[in-house]
């Protein structure tokens, strides 16, 4: 029988933590205290301090993150902020939740992430911010990206403990915003985010728009929204943020194992990435990952649509052929399996499928 790879392993992570984490749920549950109990400020604090920034501000998910981030530097109706076209549908959702357009722009051929030649040309008078996604664990270039002169918003859902040039991902721009999915790097037991920023003003307003715009209770200064992190999902975090960057260790080891033996194009990760995920490139992807599932190995496609061509933002006037290197990694990227408890018996299983794939006449 084939050996079973599957493309995230939750219930091994689970086994990893199962002491240290049962124990702290049940300290939410007995305490009762579910919104906003003191599990959430500790949290806060610990990740602010992983991260570098002076604040953090615990949300219900990633898309929230962004959208809250954005408002609190007063993006709204009639801006416009750049994105890349190929990214996980929430960057540019974010952006019409706040009010504003996502102005979208073509990636990098080499990273797969946004390309700051491609967003200078795209800014215009309406233009506010950038949305700088770190696309599979690896970091935009924010050096380049910053000498527009626009607040960057990082994107940092799959880059949780990246860094460049000695900075971690989401303390570099104005504000940082994370997802907490479950298969994330950091990941809760349900959905869940984060905004970090060393921005004081920004962070006070984000304190009320998550909460219902409220300064204290029944004090509503601005409209805001019922946006809170959940106790539990804190308490979790709380767990597993000690663990990150061993897990992070664990993803380099087994990106590294790929990258010595597969005989395959893949884009650049960057010295300092996290592997949240590790991309190949296959002309025949779909043929390729059909082969791949009949051998026990289960892969992901990440992303299969651009987003100028999601039927969601054909508002947005694009039309196919706008962004051709983003139209292209839709077409030929696949996921393979990448996690920190995976085995060495299941990366050379995922190998040797590849490249006999790869071989094949």
């Amino acid at each position: 029988m084939p050996v079973h790879v599957p493309f995230v392993d939750l219930h091994a992570e689970l086994e990893e933590i199962r002491r240290e984490v049962e124990p702290a749920v049940r300290d939410v549950i007995e305490s009762a205290q579910f919104i906003m109990g003191p599990q959430v400020a500790r949290f806060e604090a610990s990740f602010a301090e992983y991260v570098g920034a002076r604040y953090a501000v615990g949300v219900s998910n990633g898309t929230e993150a962004l959208k809250l981030a954005l408002e609190a530097i007063d993006v709204g109706r009639g801006d416009e902020v750049i994105v890349p076209a190929h990214t996980f549908a929430a960057s540019a959702l974010a952006v019409w939740a706040a009010g504003a357009t996502p102005r979208l722009v073509d990636c990098d051929d080499r990273t797969h992430r946004i390309d700051p030649v491609a967003a200078r040309r795209a800014v215009g008078e309406r233009t506010r911010a950038i949305i700088a996604v770190h696309l599979y664990g690896g970091m935009a270039d924010l050096e380049a990206l910053a000498d527009l002169g626009l607040p960057i918003v990082e994107d940092c859902a799959q880059a949780h403990g990246a860094t460049a040039n000695g900075r971690t991902a989401g303390s570099v721009g104005i504000a940082g915003c994370f997802s907490f999915y479950p298969s994330k790097n950091l990941g809760a037991w349900g959905d869940g985010g984060c905004v970090v920023t060393s921005d004081e003003r920004v962070y006070r307003r984000l304190l009320h728009l998550r909460n219902y715009g409220q300064s204290k209770k029944y004090h509503h200064d601005e409209k805001g929204y019922n946006s809170r992190l959940d106790t539990l999902q804190a308490a979790v975090l709380s767990v597993k943020l000690p663990r990150l960057d061993d897990g992070n260790a664990r993803r380099r080891r087994a990106a590294a194992f790929y990258a010595q033996h597969l005989r395959t194009d893949l884009p650049r990760p960057g010295p300092d990435g996290v592997f949240h995920l590790y991309p190949i490139l296959a002309r025949n992807r779909d043929l390729l990952r059909t082969r791949l599932a009949t051998e026990g190995i289960e892969s992901g496609i990440h992303y299969p649509i651009p987003l100028h061509l999601l039927p969601c933002f054909a508002d947005l006037g694009h039309r196919e052929g706008d962004f051709p290197v983003a139209e292209r990694i839709a077409r030929e990227t696949l996921s393979l399996p990448i996690y920190p408890q995976i085995r060495d018996e299941q990366l050379a299983h995922v190998v040797e499928q590849v490249n006999r794939f790869a071989e094949a006449p």
